[in-house]
């Protein structure tokens, strides 16, 4: 008896779990759509030549799908970026870069960065998972 009772537990926690993802997704792709896909694109291909300065000399929005190198960064980095906007999330760090990335943290919460990010990560394969949830300490990837 007791053995099925924590396997309901597990049951339970898992579906829930599942469910509070899925709807993180399902947030994010719609805040994704209103504040990202302009630069990053509707399906998170980034702009053209990402890897290269353009004439202002700022790189265009990179990629979000595994073909960019968000999957590379922790969690705190990319909420960072988001909220800080690029230039100031790599100053806090030392570095000097001119970013086109504004910050949004006047317009979004940290909950709805986290939506934004679920999206975003829903889209990586599950190598690139792995690997980001690892760099960010999780072992969920």
């Amino acid at each position: 008896m007791r053995r099925l009772a924590v396997l309901l537990a597990v049951v339970v926690a898992g579906a829930v779990w599942w469910t509070r993802g899925a709807s993180a997704v399902a947030r994010g792709r719609v805040l994704y759509d209103t504040h990202c896909a302009a630069c990053h694109g509707d399906r998170l291909q980034g702009q053209p030549d990402w890897q290269s300065p353009g004439p202002d000399g700022l790189y265009p929005a990179p990629p979000h799908d595994a073909s960019g190198h968000t999957w590379h960064h922790s969690d705190a980095e990319l909420h960072a970026y988001i909220a800080l906007g690029g230039a100031a999330a790599l100053a806090r760090d030392g570095v000097r870069f001119d970013s086109g990335m504004p910050g949004f943290g006047e317009v979004l919460s940290a909950d709805q960065i986290d939506d934004i990010l679920a999206y975003i990560k829903s889209h990586w394969p599950a190598r690139e998972r792995r690997f980001q949830a690892e760099r960010s300490g999780r072992t969920d990837g």
